[in-house]
């Protein structure tokens, strides 16, 4: 899924104050369909950036969020997220001091943590009715997993030269794990480790960010 970024919220905050940005998620899918989801967003590169940025009132005639705001929207978005059905065990770590986040929550389908996100990202956005929400993210048959990603309007254009510059030297890794062995998959930059059971789609934070559809893929198991 595009960015959970939207997800946790702060991070839709963050990316405009900071340079690098590190982020890998993961998809635990077992058979049955349930599974877990991780995401980091790692803006440590950047922490120096970002204090000296949360210190002022605005940037570019942009309102900057306090601290104990975004504290409170991670907050507000763990408690939304523990109330969607078929959601469990989230957890959240947030490091202020380094500005690492960590996200996980258990899924008992892929249905339900697609319509958990869309429910959040939806009660967030302005235009309720945009065709993005009718999307079809996830869908397992027990066999395979179609992952398409949904394409919210990017921040990206949003940002400075030397910062979408620096948005090129972060990483953002995808990682999908089966309990059986992968066949196939049709995108042509994943790899399949050697055990067969875990795919991964390496690129820039940059390039996801302009075009999500790079993680998209389609993955099939024996």
């Amino acid at each position: 899924m595009k960015r959970l970024v939207y997800l946790l919220g702060v991070v839709s905050l963050l990316i405009g104050l900071n340079s690098c940005v590190d982020i890998f998620d993961e998809i635990i899918l077992h058979t049955d369909g349930s599974g877990t989801y991780k995401y980091t967003i790692n803006l440590s590169a950047s922490k120096v950036k970002i204090n000296s940025v949360l210190a002022l009132d605005s940037v570019d005639g942009q309102r900057v969020p306090k601290l104990p705001e975004i504290k409170e929207k991670i907050a507000l978005y763990k408690q939304k997220l523990e109330d969607k059905e078929g959601i469990s065990n989230v957890k959240v770590d947030a490091n202020y001091d380094d500005f690492v986040f960590k996200f996980s929550c258990d899924f008992s389908n892929v249905t339900a943590l697609q319509n958990a996100v869309r429910d959040i990202v939806k009660e967030e956005s302005r235009d309720k009715n945009d065709p993005i929400f009718n999307e079809t993210w996830l869908t397992w048959d027990g066999q395979q997993l179609v992952r398409s990603i949904p394409n919210f309007k990017s921040p990206i254009n949003r940002l400075k030269a030397e910062d979408q510059e620096a948005l090129k030297n972060g990483k953002y890794i995808s990682v999908t794990r089966f309990d059986k062995p992968v066949s196939k998959c049709d995108n042509p930059q994943a790899q399949i480790n050697p055990s067969k059971t875990a795919v991964m789609v390496k690129s820039s934070t940059h390039a996801v960010t302009a075009n999500p559809s790079i993680l998209k893929n389609t993955i099939t198991l024996e």
